[in-house]
């Protein structure tokens, strides 16, 4: 707020150069770097530096687009750590005169050229949103140096009518154009094309692929030998909210019915993990307790998931998204990931036991206790014995990336896992690590229902956790079910029975132990998700 940044710089920065020309100022470029940027970025949501410790900033490329009625610059940014690595980010940054000054998201004040002002954020311009959609609809006719602005082959609006910011900022900012467009700038930015991006122009131009947000354009810096994805624009899909929302909603309802139809919990029939169930043969007392409706949703979403995998790997002509088969390369790179995760993940777990009680510390305990078995697992990994092929894939697949539509879901955010660098984010992996990721997003739908509602179910936290357990099989026995039938009829090579088996266990797991790491350092008491998945995959 403009108090704020008041109250942190006593009077504004001075300026010889004016606007116009201040990108192109040595001494502007230097404090801009250095004192504005520092104390600017440090406070917002999309930075993801919060955790190490900054060392210095600096503007590494820039770009100039204009208006009738203004001048506004695209900054590339790196930000050096004292813990010896960069991120990259995206700002665009807009300059308004004090009688101009229509926004309370201020970077610093300013006096350029002797005209007082402050340096904004362009994004909350109208006329810079207005600006980037013109340029997005012109189809690269307002190119800018190295910056492409580009048109994707469905969109048919030719005017600007209106925008908006779509909900809070995150890690990146949307904007609603025209009630039917988004536009996703990417404030962390990579020195290479943006998987959101790709992914989602191969979907929609190249396969035609109808549940996930079509492709509309995008805006992209050339380099010498890749690009940089500054923005996505997209169709806004008409939705009822996310699927971990729906989930959370159904699952509470199952528990509900436990007490209102006084069921006896050890007397509902069993279902082995990873054992395919149709629904017609799920048996009639664990549809009477959990409801057709979340079945055949799953069915839906089981559907959804393989159409999507079949169009990721069913091209034969882009080489970034041919299908492939394992070898040592990718072993080597598995394994070296893994390991190093699992050790951190174990070195985390024994500095923060003194957080746990109860259940999560004894399943901790048991986690220590089998870590040797454990770390055996990962290392198991045997290429020559599998058949199937690898493709891109989502990467970072859960409930929270999927839409509701009605009775149906759209598929979205390809950017992939955000512990993993960019060039790790694009390597071929096997599709069934999105549907262990949707695995994980089940078993964490069903225990944060018993969490958050602990004193709604007349039952105890145990037999909780056993329906919760027996409930995960069936949603996961329904879900294997469906996407296998339709990757195999969709000629996707996800291997045999035994394959399907192994790679689904190691891919949990793997999933398991990533997520262990995120719960110990926010939130210790939820650690029990996490460890009892890991328990239950490695049956001890």
């Amino acid at each position: 707020m403009a108090t704020s940044i008041q109250d942190t710089f006593n009077a504004p920065f001075v300026f010889k150069t004016d606007w116009k020309q201040a990108f192109d100022d040595a001494e502007f470029i230097k404090v801009f770097s250095s004192d504005i940027l520092e104390n600017y970025i440090l406070k917002k949501r999309w930075y993801g530096g919060k955790a190490s410790t900054l060392k210095y900033i600096e503007v590494v490329d820039h770009f100039k687009i204009t208006s009738e009625k203004n001048t506004y610059y695209g900054a590339l940014i790196e930000v050096n750590y004292k813990e010896a690595f960069l991120q990259h980010y995206f700002m665009p940054v807009a300059f308004m005169a004090q009688e101009e000054l229509d926004t309370k998201t201020l970077i610093a004040p300013v006096t350029l050229n002797g005209i007082e002002g402050y340096l904004v954020d362009a994004l909350h311009q109208e006329d810079f949103r207005r600006l980037v959609f013109e340029n997005i609809i012109s189809a690269g006719k307002a190119d800018t140096g190295n910056v492409k602005f580009h048109k994707g082959k469905s969109l048919k609006e030719n005017k600007y009518i209106s925008s908006r910011f779509m909900g809070i900022e995150q890690s990146n900012t949307s904007i609603i154009y025209n009630d039917n467009l988004v536009l996703k700038f990417f404030r962390r930015i990579y020195v290479s094309t943006n998987p959101d991006y790709e992914i989602s122009r191969f979907l929609t131009e190249r396969m035609k692929f109808k549940h996930t947000p079509a492709y509309k354009g995008s805006i992209n810096v050339a380099m010498a030998d890749d690009n940089i994805t500054l923005a996505l624009m997209q169709e806004l899909v008409p939705n009822q909210g996310d699927a971990w929302k729906y989930m959370l909603d159904s699952i509470d309802g199952v528990f509900d019915n436990l007490k209102n139809k006084k069921i006896k919990i050890n007397s509902l029939p069993d279902l082995e993990l990873f054992k395919s169930i149709t629904i017609n043969r799920i048996p009639p007392e664990i549809i009477d307790w959990a409801g057709l409706s979340l079945f055949l949703r799953v069915r839906t979403l089981a559907l959804r998931t393989a159409e999507m995998h079949i169009a990721l790997g069913s091209d034969t002509t882009d080489t970034a998204f041919t299908p492939t088969t394992y070898n040592g390369d990718y072993t080597v790179w598995l394994k070296n990931r893994l390991i190093y995760q699992f050790q951190n993940r174990l070195n985390t777990i024994e500095n923060n036991l003194h957080k746990l009680d109860g259940l999560a510390l004894e399943l901790a305990h048991q986690f220590l206790d089998n870590k040797t078995l454990i770390r055996k697992h990962f290392l198991d990994f045997d290429w020559t014995k599998l058949k199937s092929e690898r493709i891109r894939i989502h990467g970072d697949y859960h409930l929270g990336q999927v839409l509701v539509n009605g009775d149906d879901f759209y598929i979205l955010d390809f950017e992939g896992e955000p512990e993993s660098t960019i060039r790790d984010r694009k390597v071929k992996q096997p599709p069934l690590k999105d549907v262990a990721g949707l695995f994980r997003s089940f078993h964490y739908a069903i225990y944060a229902t018993i969490f958050n509602n602990k004193d709604k179910y007349p039952y105890e936290q145990d037999e909780l956790f056993a329906a919760g357990e027996l409930l995960f099989n069936y949603m996961v026995g329904v879900f294997l079910d469906t996407y296998i039938s339709k990757a195999q009829e969709g000629n996707l090579n996800i291997g045999y029975s035994n394959e399907i088996a192994f790679l689904l266990k190691y891919c949990i797991l793997e999933k398991a132990v990533y997520e262990l790491g995120y719960e110990l350092n926010s939130r210790p008491r939820w650690a029990v998700i996490p460890l009892r998945g890991i328990a239950s995959i490695m049956g001890y």
